[in-house]
Order: C-alpha cells, then sequence, then structure tokens
C-alpha cells in the first residue's frame, strides 16, 4: 500500500511541476509594459493564438499572434574586464585570459499593434533557449525574425 501511495504522489507532484513549467524565463529589458521594470524576471507563454507574459503568477501581457507586425534579435557581445580584474588579482597569467573571453547576452523584441494599443518589448534570454523562443514567436505570428544587425545603418 506505501508503494502504491509513494507511485501516485510521485506521478501526482512531477504532472504539477511539469505544468508550471511551460513556457520561457526571460529577463525584461524595456519597452511599453508600464507596470514591470526592467531587469525583472518574466516568464514567457507562447500558445496557440497568444502570448502572454507572467510576472508572479499574474498575467502582465496578453498580446494575440494575429497582432504582432515584428519579432527581431540581437547580441550584445563585450569582453568580461571586471571579471578579469578580480582575477588577476590572485593569478595575473588567469587575469590576462579572461580578459581576452567574449560574453554574450541574447535579446528578442517583440512589436504589436491590436487596433489603438500598439506596444513592443526587448527581452533578454538564455543563450540555450532564444533559438526556441524566436522559432515559437515566428510560427504563431507568421512573421520572420530580423536581425536588428542589419538593420543599423553603418559609414
Amino acid at each position: 500500500m506505501r508503494r502504491l501511495l509513494a507511485v501516485v504522489l510521485c506521478v501526482v507532484l512531477s504532472v504539477g511541476v511539469a505544468v508550471s513549467e511551460t513556457g520561457y524565463k526571460v529577463i525584461y529589458d524595456g519597452g511599453s509594459l508600464t507596470d514591470v521594470k526592467t531587469g525583472s524576471d518574466l516568464h514567457l507563454c507562447i500558445e496557440g493564438k497568444q502570448v502572454r507574459f507572467v510576472k508572479g503568477g499574474k498575467e502582465i501581457a496578453n498580446v494575440p499572434a494575429s497582432a504582432i507586425t515584428e519579432v527581431s534579435y540581437g547580441q550584445d557581445v563585450h569582453r568580461r574586464v571586471g571579471t578579469a580584474v578580480a582575477v588577476g588579482v590572485f593569478t595575473l597569467g588567469l587575469g590576462a585570459l579572461t580578459a581576452l573571453s567574449k560574453s554574450k547576452k541574447h535579446f528578442v523584441g517583440l512589436t504589436w499593434a491590436n487596433g489603438d494599443e500598439k506596444g513592443g518589448l526587448a527581452m533578454q534570454c538564455d543563450k540555450n533557449e532564444y533559438r526556441g523562443i524566436l522559432a515559437g514567436l515566428e510560427g504563431v505570428s507568421g512573421k520572420k525574425a530580423v536581425d536588428s544587425e542589419a538593420m543599423t545603418v553603418k559609414n
């Protein structure tokens, strides 16, 4: 009887965790969401006909897939100078090697127009998930993601 109860509890708990973990964890980098501060953790849920942003279990924004006008992506690449200085205090060789390494942050942008309501936002995504987020947004919106580096004018 105990084993049966243990198996049932394990199945119920694992299903509950799987249901609560649908979607992607992103960091809000700015945009038209007035109730959210830059740097806040959000949960992005890409569903069949809508894209939802949730913070702390409360829905912050709900964008119909048909209202999405553009999906964009880009990267921020920078050297790890601060880390190199900190490591260099202890070992000079490792500090120099760390200064040569680069760090990338992956950003996805989304704009929408739903009647008179227009908006947009930029979000920082995990390096292992940003391709999945782009594919999901392209799939529900029917819009091809645009590389933000290709949009800038270079002289």
